[in-house]
């Protein structure tokens, strides 16, 4: 493009003047007024075109980080359940896309047709031009020979400025997509300073119910006070038949929280990974008895997994995209489990509870434990979900989920995890674990 906007003024210089020569003041205004006019329709139909293409790059980003998020946090949306809600959210996105993608080819159509109709046009105008003179009798004391060379030079002066205008005419297509990227990253470039800025004034974050007694459709707990039953349970990885845990039996029960330790290589989250369902047990049975979600059982993964969306969209994820139809929320109720997380300075950060916002939620342990706080679970399963807090700060919120009534099974290396626990169930490698209760000073 820019070559052609470099070398484009001297050639139309050039063959502006010789054209003058040959067919005097005629063709060059007509060219240049045939030029205004073009350059004008082009226009018109370039200005819708830059402003879809900006929103069709936007949405065409948001929809690859959102492929990007699922296929990196796949085991963690799994143990969410929420599959069915990642599906909703990616088939929304992609659908906006595509309508995009459909209404900018519509306007693209226009300005394709617009200048190939221009394009057509110049060349019988170029004729045109060229056949006045010589139809009124300009030329009329030439000979045939000397006319025909006079045409053949006119019309490669006339025909090649033409085509010069045309060159630049066509540029109006890429100019319309030049324009959009630029738009593009401009915006993000603004974006980027402003999130820059304000990471200057504010503080660096570290890491109640539906407002009804339970979702829509959503069955009601099981009347057991046992959330978990394992049976001379066998667990070995899906590509290996080396056993990770051999044998054990065990009932997970409301007030019994067990701890999961062992050194690194044990696989402990294998553990997790059956009770969630994620992987089949090679012997035995795994049975919960509990439901998922709202009163019941739910998990937080080793990896922590957000998705998009408001803060409000974040504490109730994934219920309120299953259940559309459960009511509002309780604002008061949901900002008091925000406080007991410590997170009451987040809200004054995402400027509210409903405001959409662009960051990504990365590694926010204290927000995960607000869901458990809000949804009232009598069981979390925990795979080193406060490894990045400070053993203040885990206490902390073990502390509020023992008093909210929770019920813990926790993979962990730290010692002072034990006091919120009953059990704890050591695994020693090769299959060989270990079951001890901990005794209450």
């Amino acid at each position: 493009m820019a070559s052609k906007l470099i070398v484009s003024p001297f050639t139309l210089v050039s063959y502006t003047f010789q054209c003058f020569q040959s067919t005097s003041w005629l063709w060059p205004v007509s060219n240049f007024g045939y030029f205004i006019l073009r350059t004008v329709v082009n226009k018109t139909l370039m200005g819708p075109i830059v402003m879809k293409l900006v929103h069709q790059e936007k949405l065409e980003g948001d929809f690859r980080f959102k492929h990007m998020q699922i296929r990196v946090n796949v085991e963690s949306a799994a143990f969410y359940r929420a599959g069915r809600v990642e599906h909703m959210r990616t088939d929304r996105r992609l659908q906006r896309l595509l309508q995009t993608y459909r209404e900018l080819m519509s306007k693209e159509l226009w300005l394709y047709i617009g200048i190939n109709t221009f394009d057509y046009l110049g060349s019988i105008l170029s004729y045109v031009v060229i056949a006045i003179p010589i139809f009124s009798g300009v030329y009329g004391e030439l000979s045939p020979a000397e006319l025909s060379i006079l045409v053949s030079k006119n019309t490669f002066v006339c025909i090649y400025l033409i085509s010069c205008f045309t060159q630049l005419s066509d540029l109006s297509t890429t100019l319309s997509d030049v324009a959009g990227y630029t738009h593009r990253i401009g915006q993000r470039r603004e974006t980027l300073l402003d999130m820059s800025l304000k990471s200057q004034d504010c503080e660096i974050l570290g890491e109640s119910e539906w407002g009804l007694d339970k979702a829509p459709g959503y069955p009601a707990a099981e009347p057991e006070d046992t959330a978990f039953l394992l049976e001379w349970v066998s667990i070995s990885a899906p590509w290996s038949d080396k056993p990770l845990i051999k044998d054990p039996s065990l009932q997970i029960s409301e007030g019994q929280s067990l701890l999961i330790t062992g050194n690194m290589g044990t696989d402990k989250t294998s553990l997790i990974r059956v009770l969630g369902s994620l992987w089949m047990s090679t012997r035995g049975s795994v049975q919960m008895l509990m439901v998922f979600g709202l009163h019941g059982v739910l998990f937080l993964p080793q990896k922590l997994f957000f998705t998009d969306g408001t803060l409000w969209e974040q504490v109730i994820y994934p219920l309120k995209e299953i259940y559309p139809d459960s009511g509002s929320t309780d604002d008061e109720r949901l900002l008091r489990f925000l406080e007991l997380a410590g997170l009451s300075s987040l809200v004054a950060r995402t400027e509210g509870l409903d405001q959409q916002v662009d960051w990504n939620w990365y590694d926010m342990q204290r927000l995960s434990f607000a869901r458990l706080f809000y949804l009232q679970l009598k069981y979390a399963v925990l795979d080193e979900a406060t490894s990045a807090l400070t053993e203040e700060g885990e206490s902390e919120l073990f502390h509020i989920g023992q008093q909210l009534g929770m019920t813990f099974i926790s993979v962990g290396h730290r010692q002072s995890l034990e006091k919120f626990h009953s059990l704890v169930l050591k695994l020693c490698g090769g299959g060989r674990w270990e079951l001890m209760r901990i005794k209450e000073e």
